[in-house]
């Protein structure tokens, strides 16, 4: 039997459905929840299929690179030989175009900003001697990302994310007429929280940007590259430096990666692909920075993955793993909220999240509920520069880390916390004002 759609429900239907939503709520609140589904981190079960990575290398161990460079010393600042290989073959880069830094590419975004801001990109006037300086952010977005731009004081301009990726109608016109817009955060495949990933049409169209700044860097974080939950139904992405050779703009892009949802996140290798001009620009900061880094873990991950195929055949792991966690959130939530009009949600092929709208004005309130009742859910608006989504209506669920039982648990709660606050929600605006405009459910 067919769901009514809530907006479409009487008071007294509402105030009845209240009821009942009120008593299985205090139910789940009886349970003593602890579950937290708050951050994208990889559960037990995935630390553990890199375990043999700590085997990989012993004292015994010959840690001689292919060149004959000893890992043990200084040097190698761009990193070494074959796990540059292995990583522009997961990257789809080539060698050359390559640097390696240590475990964390946040970090190297945060370094790409900061050196921007103190030394300008490749001879420009450096960002903190301007006015003002803005940033394009796609929303719903990368809270991490956000943060980075917002701690050096850059103002942010909000672009809303389609199925096909960025609205690349406003992307175009506001970096065309705004030479105080140096950049863009992308999460170009199954981006973090949508999964949704960039059409052949956005990468192209990115690729052939005319910035007015000639400062202008696509930030193109390719986290979530290697990281499919199926075998053959993948997203696949038009490589974003060759396209941008290919439009006479070679140097638009910074690329960024690293094994942190491969290997260990906290022990993984990071990367940055780009022109050879840029290139060029940022050695002068890292040959002060630092005289090399982990040279030992990069041919520890080498001498693990042995190449590309070994790589990929671990993610299929991993795969194997959140699979059927993302398909038990989206049962759960098509069996409770399928037809009744109250939320949506993404069905990513890949990455790390799903994507969660509510009614404008609910979202804040549902993840109070899901809290009281013992669920920590990312909280909602973060999604957003500042923390603020100005519809109140978008919350990140974070599958992978929770055991699955524990899952399908909150993935319930969040369904009957949504119910109870949307009907608390209808029959607050019903005297005086229209219902809010319902959202359509998808699988």
């Amino acid at each position: 039997m067919a769901k009514k759609k809530y907006t479409e429900m009487t008071k007294e239907e509402l105030l009845a459905l209240k009821d009942t939503l009120k008593v299985a709520y205090k139910k789940m609140q009886a349970r003593g929840l602890e579950l937290n589904m708050s951050r994208g981190k990889p559960c037990v079960d995935q630390l553990d299929l890199s375990m043999g990575m700590m085997d990989s290398l012993n004292s015994s161990s010959d840690l001689l690179c292919e060149d004959g460079t000893d890992c043990r010393n200084y040097g190698v600042l761009d990193g070494i030989p074959e796990a540059k290989e292995l990583i522009g073959d997961m990257m789809e880069v080539p060698y050359d175009h390559l640097f390696l830094y240590g475990n964390s590419s946040l970090n190297v975004m945060y370094d790409t900003v900061s050196r921007s801001m103190t030394h300008g990109v490749m001879g420009s006037t450096p960002w903190c001697k301007l006015d003002k300086v803005k940033w394009i952010c796609i929303v719903p977005g990368y809270d991490r990302h956000f943060a980075i731009t917002e701690y050096f004081g850059i103002e942010s301009i909000s672009v809303p994310m389609l199925k096909t990726g960025p609205d690349m109608d406003m992307i175009e016109k506001l970096v065309a007429s705004d030479e105080s817009i140096k950049g863009v955060w992308c999460v170009p495949k199954y981006s973090n929280p949508t999964g949704n990933s960039y059409s052949d049409e956005t990468v192209r169209r990115f690729a052939r940007l005319k910035p007015a700044a000639k400062d202008f860097r696509i930030y193109w974080d390719n986290a979530y590259t290697v990281h499919h939950l199926y075998d053959h139904d993948q997203d696949h992405l038009i490589e974003i430096l060759a396209e941008c050779k290919r439009a006479g703009n070679p140097d638009l892009v910074y690329k960024f990666a690293s094994t942190s949802k491969v290997s260990f996140p906290g022990s993984g290798i990071a990367a940055l692909a780009t022109s050879l001009n840029n290139l060029e620009d940022i050695q002068k900061q890292v040959a002060v920075q630092t005289i090399g880094h982990d040279k030992v873990n990069q041919l520890r991950h080498v001498r693990f993955f042995g190449n590309i195929h070994g790589l990929v055949e671990h993610m299929r792991k991993h795969a194997d793993i959140l699979r059927p966690k993302f398909e038990a959130v989206e049962e759960i939530l098509e069996k409770e909220l399928a037809g009744t009009g109250i939320a949506s949600w993404t069905s990513p092929k890949g990455g790390y999240f799903i994507s969660y709208d509510t009614l404008p004005g609910c979202a804040k309130k549902v993840v109070s509920r899901c809290a009281k009742a013992g669920v920590v859910m990312t909280p909602a608006g973060a999604t957003f520069p500042g923390g603020k989504d100005p519809q109140d209506t978008n919350i990140r669920i974070a599958p992978s880390f929770p055991p699955i039982n524990d899952l399908k648990t909150a993935a319930e709660l969040l369904a009957l916390s949504t119910k109870l606050v949307t009907v608390e929600h209808l029959l607050e605006n019903m005297e005086g004002s229209e219902p809010a405009a319902e959202t359509k459910t998808k699988k």
